[in-house]
């Protein structure tokens, strides 16, 4: 559960990344919301997979994840471009973040 706990946490965090980007500098109330809404949440449940996995390693998923995915929205839903350099960094995060998962013990048993 610490592995799913963190999952959902991330899709959270990127979330309110989002909505960060769309309100405005909090200049508009819905998009504000959802930011606090989901930052909250995304930190609960970062909180709950600390109890398990080690802090060193959830943060390295958790940020690697999380540059991929808002990095993928703000592709999509903002128009932002990315250049070569942007995507082979972004692809190299990705690739730490597999191999965190595939082969650290740390994240297979929990911590």
């Amino acid at each position: 559960m610490p592995q799913l706990a963190l999952a959902v946490a991330i899709v959270c965090e990127v979330i309110a990344t989002a909505a960060l980007k769309s309100s405005d500098g909090f200049t508009r109330p819905w998009p504000s919301l959802l930011v606090i809404t989901f930052y909250a949440l995304a930190f609960y449940l970062l909180s709950i997979a600390l109890r398990a996995i080690p802090v060193g390693v959830a943060y390295a998923i958790w940020s690697g994840v999380g540059i991929v995915g808002i990095s993928v929205i703000g592709w999509l839903a903002f128009r932002q471009a990315l250049d070569a350099p942007a995507l082979i960094g972004i692809g190299l995060i990705l690739a730490g973040v597999v191999v965190l998962n595939l082969f650290s013990a740390s994240v297979k048993d929990g911590g």
